[in-house]
């Protein structure tokens, strides 16, 4: 292991644990002027009380320091502040300590995750955030490390493999930090594993209990916390099918909540693999715990209850997103309650003391999987033609898999009663596969059992620009009081930031095309719009040092949606790609350095020469293997190469060193000479020429290599 300096700083900010309560912090000023959690308590309400910042005075908010940091792709954390110290986990698991009110460096600390693991994470090789407790900072690693740092110092005190290494396991999310635990799970369901969630000592990292939330494929019991509840009921929810092999998936891969009212742990399971239900577990079951909800006993790992917002999830629907603890006057009682708004669309509110579905309503528009929710039996009214893997007939879902609102954090402001969403409108077509290719299980790759061909874009102008009007994005103020949207704001492009929400009647959030935006908290009233020069994909976080508040981000642009939207993703496509830790307050007058002026890259395609079986063939292995992080129709997204310009595609030599050889494994790019013969590596490169040429003489307006 090795410890750097700034030279090589990244960007994804760090996220902590405080064991205070809600009560103590509002009784004590120390603890309110940090942001220790990255919630920014345990209740997870991304709600500061601090005030000095608002509605009044948003508007003079300027730059107090920023800090500018290498590897240019998805930041995601959530800045933590503990003791005047700024803690933030950047992209390739890398972790930063800074004074939070001067800027200045502390320490900083790399955990050397090899280049090849960016092929195991399905979104980005990202970090959503650290824990803090009594001077110990945790956070996991995209190699499924759990690595306990000195806060003060950055010494690693001690490192612990929570997933198997020879499976396409990762983390991404960040830890939590419970009663002398550290709660930690993974991801990887869209290449086959089995979900799990863990709970490890934070002295030694000696794992305490396990929840697996598939069942044991081999059928017999794992010696884990959850043998009990599979045994009596969880098992009966799996038919059969290729989970047996893949895993079934249901990782937990970001939200983990602790209710230190009731003193149990709640955490959100994410999608099945593969995805076609049928294909999964022959069409038949619920198949607990995929898209639910789960309540367990955070000293022993023990189930306590489960609420499943998706049954027999089809469409990736994952309950991973954002949990919040509330209280809510229901019928002239108080009720303590869970928010939640994951990717299927509806915004649930769900009694915490026994998982008791409350409502269940859209918090967009369009959804057409299902109509509503029974609130009797808590389960969707589906409408048929969803089940495309029933019907055999292709379904165009809004939602799709990226979901009406994915991993970006929501907040929650007592005073206006509304919880403020990053929302967004992408919809996915479904089908099911029908070729062998699609059918194929590999170690690469996604495994998710659909058909990849109505994901790419036909030959249509029109199409083009049709896919741009219809992907955006929103700023939903959701009341779920009243089970509707109190106000909200409408954003040109998709994959917007997390949101934070404070005492001064405000709501931060960042855009993917390079606005750090406030609202007032009531109205929904515009307060302050600051051009950031880069995508903004994360949340905020607020803090005082020595009097004077602030409000701290990080900029980039990445994760799954860049990844894989080629022409969908719109105005955000062309803004820079700056990794950056900003700190703003008012009267700020820092100033970002000029943007150098942009150099349009040089696109001259080389001569189309492959057959049409050549292309067509190049287009099925390019959808099978490459669109998921070189975009669809091999556009480029500013921080993967754009393959239409790529100084390799006139060489079928040079091309087939890198898709074969894996010459550009420390990057990411790994061989696929498993994968795909030489043919079929010339098939990929003909395919590609056919779309350098294609996209530059029909729709370069709209899909022009990103400037640099």
């Amino acid at each position: 292991m090795r410890r750097f300096g700034l030279m090589i700083a990244p960007l994804l900010l760090v996220a902590c644990q405080s064991q205070t309560t809600g009560e103590e912090q509002s009784a004590d000023a120390d603890v309110t002027t940090e942001w220790s959690n990255i919630g920014f308590d345990a209740k997870e309400q991304r709600h500061s009380p601090l005030t000095q910042i608002n509605e009044s005075n948003v508007g003079e908010l300027g730059i107090a320091w920023f800090k500018d940091l290498p590897d240019a792709r998805g930041q995601e954390a959530t800045p933590i502040v503990v003791d005047d110290k700024l803690y933030i986990s950047t992209a390739w698991s890398k972790v930063f300590a800074y004074d939070a009110k001067t800027g200045k460096e502390l320490w900083s600390y790399d955990p050397e995750v090899p280049g090849e693991k960016a092929v195991d994470a399905c979104c980005d090789v990202v970090n959503r955030g650290v824990a803090i407790s009594r001077g110990k900072l945790f956070f996991g690693t995209i190699d499924g490390r759990l690595i306990a740092l000195d806060a003060n110092t950055g010494a690693r005190l001690w490192e612990t493999q929570t997933t198997d290494n020879s499976k396409p396991y990762t983390i991404t999310g960040a830890p939590r930090v419970v009663k002398n635990m550290v709660i930690i799970g993974n991801g990887g369901a869209e290449f086959g594993v089995r979900g799990y969630l863990s709970a490890y000592n934070v002295s030694d990292g000696a794992m305490k209990w396990r929840f697996y939330t598939v069942p044991n494929p081999e059928g017999k019991p794992d010696g884990a916390a959850s043998d009990e509840i599979f045994e009596k009921a969880a098992n009966k929810t799996w038919g059969e099918g290729e989970w047996k092999e893949s895993g079934g998936g249901g990782t937990v891969w970001d939200s983990i909540v602790y209710d230190e009212d009731l003193d149990q742990l709640y955490f959100g399971v994410g999608n099945g693999n593969p995805w076609n239900h049928s294909l999964r577990s022959g069409g038949e079951g619920d198949n607990l715990f995929l898209s639910s909800v789960v309540a367990v006993n955070p000293d022993t790992g023990k189930y306590i209850w489960h609420y499943q917002e998706t049954p027999a999830e089809n469409w990736d629907y994952t309950a991973t997103q954002h949990i919040i603890q509330a209280e809510m006057e229901i019928d002239g009682q108080m009720r303590k309650v869970l928010y939640h708004a994951p990717k299927n669309g509806f915004f649930f509110v769900i009694d915490r003391i026994d998982g008791t579905l409350i409502s269940a309503e859209p918090f967009v528009d369009g959804i057409n999987w299902a109509d509503g929710y029974d609130l009797k039996t808590g389960r969707p009214i589906e409408t048929a033609a969803a089940r495309y893997n029933k019907t055999g007939e292709p379904f165009v879902s809004i939602p799709g898999a990226l979901g009406a609102h994915n991993w970006h954090p929501m907040s929650y402001n007592p005073a206006t009663g509304l919880v403020y969403i990053p929302a967004q409108q992408i919809p996915q077509g479904y089908e099911n596969p029908t070729t062998e290719l699609d059918k194929k299980r590999e170690r690469l790759g996604f495994n998710v059992g659909i058909g990849w061909a109505i994901g790419q874009l036909p030959d249509d102008k029109d199409v083009y620009k049709a896919a741009i009007a219809a992907t955006t994005g929103k700023l939903v103020a959701f009341d779920p009081k009243a089970g509707k949207v109190a106000w909200s704001a409408d954003y040109p492009a998709a994959w917007n930031g997390g949101t934070m929400t404070t005492a001064g009647n405000l709501v931060f959030q960042g855009t993917s095309v390079g606005l750090f935006k406030a609202y007032a908290a009531d109205s929904g009233k515009e307060l302050l719009s600051l051009d950031m020069q880069s995508g903004i994909v994360s949340a905020p976080s607020t803090y005082m040092v020595d009097g004077e508040q602030y409000v701290a981000f990080l900029t980039s642009k990445g994760g799954a949606f860049p990844l894989v939207a080629g022409v969908a993703g719109g105005a955000s496509r062309q803004v820079p790609n700056i990794p950056r830790l900003v700190v703003m307050k008012i009267g700020g007058e820092t100033k970002f350095p000029e943007l150098p002026e942009k150099t349009e890259v040089e696109w001259n395609p080389p001569e189309p020469t492959g057959t049409p079986e050549q292309i067509a063939e190049g287009k099925a292995l390019y959808g099978r293997y490459c669109l998921v992080c070189h975009g669809d129709s091999a556009i480029g997204n500013g921080f993967t190469p754009d393959l239409r310009v790529s100084g390799v595609l006139p060489s079928a030599e040079a091309w087939a060193s890198i898709v074969q050889g894996g010459q550009l494994k420390q990057h990411g790019m790994v061989g696929f000479s498993t994968q795909v013969s030489a043919d079929q590596v010339e098939a990929l490169r003909h395919y590609v020429i056919d779309r350098s040429n294609w996209t530059k003489a029909n729709v370069a307006e709209v899909s022009a290599p990103v400037a640099r």
